[in-house]
């Protein structure tokens, strides 16, 4: 729903923008502002794309989690997107975004309404869990002749 609605009011909200500024400064003061908003923002995104970039990298190679340059460097891909749209609302959004202390406070916001679960190997109930502590052990092979399973788990008995 809330979808819909953004698809539908921010149109009408760059339209009478669009009037708006057009009629205060004129048809074509409003291109070239357009224009040089997306030229700029361009300019912007590029820049703070490779600096998100570099973050990531930093961010595996230290084996930090990669979440927070993840959110940012697609809120800055985001707000490319939106720079290269033509319009003042968009633009003015865009912009936003391209604020570092603006990115964060969404992520912040996000992440507080985001339950995250982790991810690896699936945790089995009655297994104890490794704590970096090595069980050494001896083994023999039994031969095939001699093996008797005993119960479900098809373990050798001897």
């Amino acid at each position: 729903m809330w979808l819909f609605i953004a698809f539908l009011a921010v149109p009408l909200i760059e339209i009478t923008l669009f009037v708006q500024i057009g009629g205060a400064i004129g048809l074509g003061w409003t291109l070239v502002t357009v224009v040089l908003t997306a030229m700029a923002g361009t300019w912007l995104v590029r820049n703070q794309g490779l600096v998100a970039m570099g973050q990531l990298k930093s961010s595996f190679s230290d084996l930090r989690d990669p979440t927070e340059p993840l959110v940012h460097g697609a809120m800055i891909l985001f707000s490319g997107a939106l720079l290269l749209t033509p319009g003042f609302f968009t633009d003015a959004v865009g912009f936003l975004l391209l604020v570092p202390a603006v990115r964060v406070a969404v992520f912040t916001a996000v992440r507080a309404r985001v339950n995250v679960q982790g991810f690896g190997a699936p945790q089995h109930p009655h297994r104890p869990q490794a704590n970096g502590d090595v069980i050494d052990g001896d083994y023999s092979e039994v031969p095939p002749e001699h093996k008797e399973m005993r119960g479900p788990s098809k373990w050798t008995d001897h």
